[in-house]
């Protein structure tokens, strides 16, 4: 937690509040009454950013409200910026073996063409999400992309933060790389990617909190099941022996008062662990960065064209290829007939309603062959993060 301590401290001392360290995790903080006000700070308030904590010291982290109390004091500071990183790296000796290990194309083949330096503009967005069902589940997700070849950074992500964070030298761009750097996407496509690619990746985020939510959930349904059916096998049994019709009608009445208990109870439970998913935007970075660009030629039957793929001298390691539709989570990329789009597996599938395979780049809005819509095949594609 020494990052956010370290945030704090700066964030407070610039609103005015004298900041004190006392401890590896705690901050003594002296602040004026507008400041108190804002974080619901007492005048002389001990900050506890680990674990443990003093009686009478306010806990501070990812979770509760003081994420919405500290972006209440910001405001739109940092929600976006450009900086420019030129590491000195020499640019890869073997680009062909890179990318043998990089690309993947089950049903097509490539070449490389060429490779040369070049200057790209990731943009790095980072997500608050908040995970609301019987328990509560805060944090905060990335995604990377490349503007100039529309790779997707996944598992490097917490790699190039760490790079970018043990730089102090902040840059700003500088009007040669900004001409040479690819321009930003119109936000339209952005928003749209981010649709595409947000929901599997929060989806696998999340995977454990779901897995642990549906044992609770099951675990309180077989209960309730186990329960009800016990109710429910006495009074069968005490109306198989009933003597008189008033003690039949009795045990019947009792066997439909436990089935519409049984009714209640399970429209309880799917209330008490429904999720409610909540996510926001909170930043985007824009890094300027020098790459090597390596030009592939990618052939299927008898079409051809040509992909860029960056590699980035940050993380000394190419970026996956670029995903034209579907998820993207894996590395393996099939190249569609039509027009040579990258997809992933998903994306070139059979139309889950006449069974015909066919490209969701090609034909995003429905199946071309039986006008099925494509909203039924992201549910599909992507997985539902419902309980």
């Amino acid at each position: 937690m020494a990052d956010l301590r370290d945030f704090m401290a700066d964030l407070l001392e610039r609103e005015g509040a004298a900041v004190d360290p006392a401890g590896p995790d705690l901050l003594e903080v002296l602040a004026p009454p507008p400041l108190r006000e804002r974080l619901g700070l007492p005048e002389m308030a001990l900050l506890a950013f680990g674990a443990e904590r003093p009686a009478g010291a306010v806990p501070v982290g990812l979770d509760g409200d003081w994420l919405e109390r500290v972006g209440a004091l910001l405001g739109e500071r940092g929600r976006r910026a450009v900086r420019m990183v030129v590491p000195e790296v020499a640019p890869p000796a073997d680009p062909e073996r890179l990318l043998g290990h990089a690309l993947e194309l089950p049903n097509a083949v490539w070449r490389l063409k060429g490779a040369a330096p070049a200057w790209t503009r990731y943009r790095l967005l980072s997500f608050r999400y908040t995970a609301l069902s019987d328990e509560k589940r805060e944090g905060v997700l990335r995604l990377g992309l490349n503007m100039a070849t529309g790779a997707l950074l996944d598992g490097e992500q917490a790699v190039l933060w760490d790079r970018l964070a043990a730089d102090p030298d902040w840059r700003t761009p500088t009007p040669e790389a900004l001409r040479a750097a690819p321009s930003p996407w119109p936000a339209e496509r952005v928003d749209a990617l981010v649709r595409a690619a947000l929901p599997p990746r929060l989806s696998a985020h999340l995977a454990p909190f779901l897995r642990s939510l549906r044992r609770r959930l099951d675990r309180d349904r077989d209960r309730l099941h186990e329960y009800h059916q016990d109710l429910h096998r006495e009074a069968a049994k005490r109306l198989a022996t009933a003597r008189d019709d008033a003690e039949r009608q009795r045990e019947t009445a009792r066997l439909e008062a436990i089935a519409r208990e049984y009714t209640g109870k399970l429209d309880d439970l799917r209330h008490n662990y429904a999720l409610a998913l909540t996510v926001e935007r909170v930043q985007a970075l824009d890094l300027i960065l020098p790459v090597h660009r390596l030009s592939v030629l990618i052939r299927r039957r008898k079409g051809e064209r040509v992909v860029s793929l960056d590699w980035n001298p940050l993380l000394r390691q190419l970026d996956p290829p670029p995903v034209e539709a579907g998820a993207g989570l894996e590395r393996a990329r099939l190249v569609c007939d039509e027009r040579l789009h990258l997809t992933d597996a998903a994306a070139q599938g059979p139309c889950v309603s006449c069974g015909k395979p066919f490209c969701r780049a090609c034909h995003p809005q429905a199946c071309p062959k039986c006008g099925h819509s494509a909203q039924a095949e992201d549910d599909a594609m992507f997985g539902s993060l419902a309980v």
